[in-house]
């Protein structure tokens, strides 16, 4: 019998780039790459985002990395001295050398998929396929005001300075379209990790990454878009209330090999919310 994937049995550490990067790791050993990079809520990390997803790709022949990045989960917090996504990107491009991975696939959600079109971007022959998942960055709001009822939440938890559960709560909510999702036990453990003095360094410090005026503009992936020439999957909820669906059609249109698939009744979490459906299209845009 197989036995079951944990958090405790897939957990990986290693150094790399000079930093500590921890990540989850199953399938075969000689199987293709997909690395899954989480998004940026309080107390994230790449088993949160993705645990659920691990056994299924897996089981589908797929070597599967669940990477906690730069300032997340037990990856090093390091203050950053360029844009976040760059940082990110640079860290992940490590982790492949010192894992020995020549190219990978790449699923990035929301801060993730800005993490996944930053590597694309600068270094294009690391990747094979993307599939971003309301991702940062590559959007732009087309009806939306910004930020987002989403991005507002967030603000509203990292900056204030006892954040509450009922903030928290708030925040979860607004990533579900089916909010019976978010239960006092969810709450109560992101809000517990979501304190914890390191993860909170970790925040604070991506989060002025992305307040320094210097790098703005490299935060703004959308100008490049056109420049991702990889096989790309967009893919949204549409009841996404964080990077909203207007946002996809830029991205949709400058990127040269793009499609999209929306899932309905669906918020920011189509791996959970819509586990089956996409396992199911994700396993297929990456082995076909």
């Amino acid at each position: 019998m197989t036995p079951a994937l944990t958090a405790d049995s897939t957990r990986r550490t290693v150094k790399a780039g000079g930093h500590a990067l921890a990540y989850h790791e199953a399938g075969p050993a000689d199987g293709p790459v997909v690395v899954m990079l989480h998004g940026g809520g309080p107390g994230a990390s790449g088993w949160s985002n993705f645990g659920a997803n691990l056994a299924p790709f897996a089981a589908a022949g797929l070597r599967t990395i669940l990477l906690d990045q730069l300032c997340f989960g037990d990856s090093d917090k390091p203050e950053l001295d360029t844009d976040y996504w760059t940082a990110s990107a640079r860290a992940t491009v490590a982790l492949l050398d010192e894992l020995g991975i020549r190219q990978a696939d790449f699923v990035g959600n929301s801060l993730g998929g800005g993490t996944a079109a930053r590597l694309a971007l600068d270094f294009p022959d690391r990747v094979g396929k993307l599939l971003l998942m309301g991702p940062g960055g590559v959007t732009l709001n087309l009806f939306h005001a910004d930020p987002t009822e989403g991005i507002q939440r967030l603000f509203d938890f990292n900056m204030s300075a006892e954040p509450t559960r009922d903030q928290m709560r708030a925040f979860l909510s607004v990533l579900a379209y089916d909010r019976s999702i978010v239960t006092d036990a969810f709450v109560e453990e992101r809000y517990l990790r979501a304190l914890d003095p390191e993860v909170k360094l970790g925040a604070a410090r991506m989060g002025a990454a992305f307040a320094n005026p210097a790098w703005t503009e490299r935060t703004q992936l959308w100008r490049d878009a056109h420049r991702i020439t990889h096989p790309t999957l967009l893919t949204w909820g549409r009841e996404d209330r964080v990077n909203p669906i207007d946002g996809a059609f830029v991205a949709l249109k400058a990127m040269p090999n793009a499609r999209l698939h929306v899932f309905p009744h669906c918020g920011h979490w189509a791996q959970t919310e819509q586990a089956d459906e996409f396992n199911r299209l994700a396993i297929d845009f990456f082995t076909h």
